[in-house]
């Protein structure tokens, strides 16, 4: 015995049994999980082109000459860290780790980078230097997607003298940037927990990974048009008490000494206040006390597994072992290796 269904149609009503559409939606589960299934194999053949020292013998060099440039700027400048790091994650989230945000928009294509959440990133001119040393050496050989991975390293464990990740290299870069792309693809500080959550689960990251890689906000500053409706437009009414109550009152208050109006663009604060430029898990400790900047960091305390998990990852040695993990698969994130793609000679030019 089964229930019908009836489902209303251009030219009338008809009925379907509910055992043949359980028949349907179970052959559509089944595709479905077949072609996900095909996609996750064929990522992880990707992510085995890369490996540990892949220029031990093309260029014994390369990964010094990266730490030094690298190191000698973060140590005169405390916000390359979080410049770097967020270079890596917004080029791995738009088309992989293949460098497409370093490539420069052309009369024919707007690129990613001039993508609106592009418009602030920095620390290409760090990235070109070293591909302009690693060129002289080894003409050709390293991809600016390594160097990109490895600058974001670098520069994040520069405070602890010890490198706290180990990456992979073998990546090649990418030909296609698109500013379209960019646009879709990159998690929005404005975004809910679902939406983000099904953004990095769109790219083979966890809820884990979500909460983890947030954690990066523990460094660099943000800018007040960014979260600034959560302080004067928060249900719509565009006054100076429609501020988000999911904020803490007193941060509110501080913010607002800061960013005075809806319209300021160009003033910036700390994402991480008292320790914006130390790598630690600071972060979690202002998201308890409702002191995240964001909506998307406020979001993590929104869904019960996420928000058990920023309490664990109080613990500067929790986040720093789950860090190097969640950077880690996303530091493989469509990767081109082998024959696919290119070596760029010039990281913000595509080879001619």
């Amino acid at each position: 015995m089964y229930v019908a269904v009836y489902i209303r149609g251009s030219k009338g009503s008809f009925c379907w049994p509910t055992r043949r559409l359980a028949e349907m939606k179970t052959a559509s589960f089944l595709l479905l999980l077949a072609m996900a299934m095909a996609v996750g194999s064929c990522a992880r053949c990707q992510a085995a082109g890369l490996k540990k020292g892949f220029y031990k013998k093309t260029c014994p060099q390369a990964e010094e000459t990266v730490r030094s440039i690298v190191g000698k700027h973060a140590s005169a400048d405390s916000e390359l860290p979080a410049k770097l790091l967020r270079l890596f994650f917004h080029d791995c989230f738009v088309r992989g780790c293949d460098a497409s945000i370093l490539i420069e928009s052309t009369a024919d294509n707007t690129a990613e980078k001039d993508a609106g959440p592009n418009l602030s990133l920095a620390g290409f001119d760090v990235i070109e230097e070293v591909k302009t040393s690693l060129e002289t050496a080894c003409p050709g050989t390293v991809s600016c997607a390594d160097i990109v991975a490895l600058a974001a390293r670098d520069s994040v464990s520069l405070q602890f003298g010890k490198l706290l990740w180990k990456v992979k290299t073998g990546r090649r870069d990418g030909t296609i940037s698109r500013q379209s792309e960019a646009l879709s693809d990159l998690p929005s500080p404005a975004s809910n927990f679902s939406v983000l959550a099904g953004q990095f689960a769109g790219k083979g990251l966890h809820v884990d990974d979500l909460v983890v890689l947030s954690g990066a906000h523990t460094i660099g500053v943000g800018h007040c048009n960014l979260f600034s409706q959560r302080l004067y437009n928060f249900t719509g009414r565009n006054a100076a008490d429609d501020a988000d109550p999911s904020l803490d009152p007193a941060y509110a208050a501080l913010l607002k000494t800061k960013c005075r109006s809806l319209a300021d663009n160009t003033t910036t604060v700390a994402m991480d206040p008292g320790s914006s430029t130390e790598f630690d898990s600071h972060y979690y400790a202002n998201l308890r006390e409702r002191r995240g900047l964001f909506v998307s960091d406020a979001a993590l305390l929104t869904d019960r597994r996420s928000a058990k998990l920023v309490g664990k990852l109080l613990r500067p040695g929790d986040f720093f072992d789950a860090f190097k993990n969640s950077i880690t698969r996303m530091g493989a994130i469509g990767v081109l290796t082998g024959t696919a793609g290119e070596i760029r000679n010039k990281c913000s030019v595509v080879n001619s």
